[in-house]
């Protein structure tokens, strides 16, 4: 598991794993928030598995990139709304290609009739994770 961590570059704090020059949790955030338009920040916590500390920071950060805007419910003030602005849109844009892009390359370097079984391996992976996962 250390060298998987190691290989995907997952332990650099401010590049993900495709190069891209923002955190990891940046990027999941944004992925988050561009999948659903109007993702509470509570949403988010549950969604990137973090505590809402850790949470209002990121989202602090993607807005003083210009990436989200944070806007208070129109129904329950106590809910901080997030949206993608146009930057941020294209921000996402740009990690995801990159994601694509270098899961496919990893892809491509397993030979074709062996990626069912690497698909069912990591299934087996993250169900033992999601059972010891603290939340």
């Amino acid at each position: 598991m250390v060298q998987l961590v190691r290989s995907l570059g997952v332990h650099k704090p401010d590049e993900t794993p495709c190069g891209q020059p923002v955190s990891i949790a940046e990027a999941h955030a944004l992925l988050e928030i561009g999948n659903e338009t109007g993702l509470t920040q509570n949403g988010l916590c549950a969604r990137l598995r973090l505590e809402k500390s850790t949470v209002s920071r990121v989202a602090g950060m993607l807005e003083r990139r210009g990436w989200i805007r944070r806007l208070r419910d129109a129904h329950d003030a106590r809910f901080v709304r997030l949206h993608l602005t146009q930057r941020g849109i294209k921000a996402n844009a740009t990690i995801g290609a990159s994601r694509r892009a270098m899961f496919a390359g990893i892809f491509a370097a397993i030979p074709a009739e062996r990626r069912a079984e690497l698909v069912d391996s990591l299934s087996l992976l993250l169900d033992a994770t999601a059972q010891r996962a603290p939340r």
